[in-house]
Order: C-alpha cells, then structure tokens, then sequence
C-alpha cells in the first residue's frame, strides 16, 4: 500500500492498466470477430493465433510501458528531489541555494518560481542582517555622544552648563526619535497600525501641509497647485494621509538647494487622485531608485545623518499607503536634476456616505 502512495509506482500501475485494458479489449473484439468471421471449424486455430499474438503483445508493451513509467517518473521526480532538497537547506539557513532547470516546460517553470522564491528570501535575509547594522550604527551614534559628554563632565573637561546639557538633551531626542520610528516601522510592516477610514478632499489634507511646512522654506519656493476638476474625494484615513505628505515634502525640502523649488500638485483621473511633489533638488541616481523605499537607505548617508533623517519615513509612508489602498512612486532624471514622488490613491465611489 505504501508503495502505490509513490509517484514512481503510480505511473507504471497507470501504464499496466493501460496494458490490461488493451489486452482484454483486443481480446474480445477478437472473440466477436470469429464468431461472425471465421467457419466453425477454424475457430480454434483461430483463438490459439490469436492468443500467442497477444500475449507477445502483452509482454511487448508491458516491458515499453514499464521502462517508459521508470524513465518518465525519473524526469519528474529527480527535479522535485532537487527541490525538496534546495528548500530543507533553505529552511536551515543557506540562501544562496538554486536548482537547475529541467527541460519539461512545466517542471522548469516550478525551478524557475523556486529560484525566484530563493532569491528573494536571500535578499530578505541581506536586508535584515543590513537592518541590524543600521539600526547598531543609528542608536551609536547619539549613544557615542551621551558618553562624551559624560566623560567630559566626569573628568571637568566640559562645563556643567545649560548649553552643555542642551545637547545632551538633543541628543536624547533624537534617540528617542529612532526608537519611535523604529516602533512605528514595526507596527506598519506588521498590518498593527490603527486607520480611521473617512471621505475627505484630498486637496484640503495638501493645503493644510503645505501652509504646515511652509514657514520651513526660506528661500526656497513651496507651491501648491490645484487641477480645475471637480475635489479629490478619496476614503482613507486623513491623518495617515497628512502623515505621508509631511514626509514626502519635508523630504523635498530637506534636499532642495536655498535657490530650488518645491511643486506640489494634485490631479485626479482615472479613477485615482495623484499627489505629485516635485523638488529642483540634489536628485537621486538611476541605481538607486529601486532601493529609496527600503529601510535606513540613504542616497547620501553623510548628508542624510547630518540633516536627522532615520531613513525608515519613506518605508513607512509607503506601507501607510499600501493599508489605504494607495500606492507612493518615485522618479528622477539623475544627480542634481530633482526627484519626483507621487502619492496615488484610488478615489471614493460614487453615492458614498460623507
């Protein structure tokens, strides 16, 4: 019984059955041949003929359909062996494991969506060891210059003064600020954040970040520029939505030049509302578009750091709009020729309650 719960053995019963059946049918078309065909007395010869035909026959196709069942359950048991094999060292660990490709189309398709899964779960595993070093590398860093100021206070190097304490302060801060993103990055990533659905216009959460964020622009321009259409109704939640504005301006204030720009234009069509905010600023190149939305990226870490940027607000804003529906998209022409990212959010339907 076990041996028929193998795929080997259920194949080569398949191609005896088929053996069997041709057999049986073969020899009784043979029995009503003879009996409507052949005189009486032939009829024996005739089914002595007709029985050692067959059972060479027989014997002939059983040993075709027994080595052809070997051969056939070989091809496809020998690539699942393989995969089997692959994933059991996946699952201990060792992510850089492939199968090769077998010549069934279909059987190559599995290896194909196999390595495909292998690669991204060693990917998944590089961001995280990455994530380690990043987070490691953040909490040293306002941790490095608590110790210092501690030491230089300890040994009197440093006065006991409010400017002293100030930037220890500051430093406080921005740790706590790391472990609060860090938090907040791990309940959106884990579906755990709250979202309080309603309609509301989409351009009246723009125009409310924008005048926020404006006094921050000195020199810079900050604009807000409205399609003629009918408001942008979407249903999502507002101050999720505002949440994601503040990051992606802030962001395109933070690296627009004294003397840029800054564009924010909301237009609706096709049935999605898009908040596009455009920057003249230092741009971000080609090789590393793929990569902004990932965790503690930077484009330019000095630059990044030095302006107190944890590098996880664009993965959260973006995942925020993943549990809304939306959708946040990046483009840019290349180092100094600005940077564009569009929040996308499908519009309410029709008839809807307010």
């Amino acid at each position: 019984m076990r041996l028929w719960l193998q795929l080997r053995w259920r194949i080569v019963g398949a191609q005896m059955l088929v053996v069997v059946v041709g057999v049986i049918t073969l020899t009784v078309t043979a029995d009503i041949l003879a009996i409507r065909s052949v005189a009486p007395e032939l009829q024996p010869a005739f089914h002595d003929a007709v029985l050692r035909a067959l059972a060479v026959a027989a014997l002939a196709a059983a040993a075709a359909g027994l080595l052809t069942s070997l051969l056939l359950a070989r091809a496809i048991l020998r690539p699942l062996s393989a995969i089997a094999a692959s994933s059991q060292r996946i699952a201990d660990g060792r992510y850089d494991q492939r199968v090769a490709a077998p010549d069934s189309a279909e059987l190559q398709a599995v290896a194909v969506s196999f390595n495909q899964m292998a690669q991204a779960l060693e990917q998944v595993e590089r961001q995280r060891v990455a994530m380690i070093g990043n987070v490691a590398h953040e909490l040293r860093t306002p941790l490095a210059g608590l110790e210092g100021y501690l030491e230089g206070l300890l040994d009197g190097i440093v006065p006991s003064a409010p400017a002293t304490f100030g930037e220890m302060r500051h430093e406080v801060r921005r740790l706590r600020r790391l472990v609060d993103d860090l938090q907040a990055l791990s309940r959106v990533e884990t579906g755990q954040v709250q979202l309080r659905f309603a309609r509301f216009d989409l351009g009246d959460v723009a125009r409310r970040v924008v005048g926020q964020l404006h006094p921050q622009v000195v020199d810079s321009c900050l604009q807000l520029e409205l399609d003629d259409a009918a408001p942008a109704i979407v249903e999502a939640d507002p101050d999720r939505v505002a949440q994601i504005l503040v990051n992606l301006v802030g962001n395109a204030i933070r690296y627009t030049p004294p003397d840029g720009c800054i564009t924010v234009h909301l237009e609706a069509e096709a049935g999605s509302a898009r908040v596009i905010v455009h920057d003249t600023g230092v741009g971000i190149p080609a090789d590393s578009l793929p990569y902004v939305f990932e965790r503690f990226y930077r484009v330019d870490p000095s630059r990044a750091r030095s302006s107190g940027g944890s590098g996880i607000g664009l993965t959260i804003s973006r995942h925020l709009a993943w549990a809304m529906g939306g959708e946040i998209l990046a483009a840019s022409d290349g180092p100094g020729q600005g940077s564009t990212f569009t929040l996308v959010m499908p519009l309410a339907e029709a008839g809807g309650q307010a």
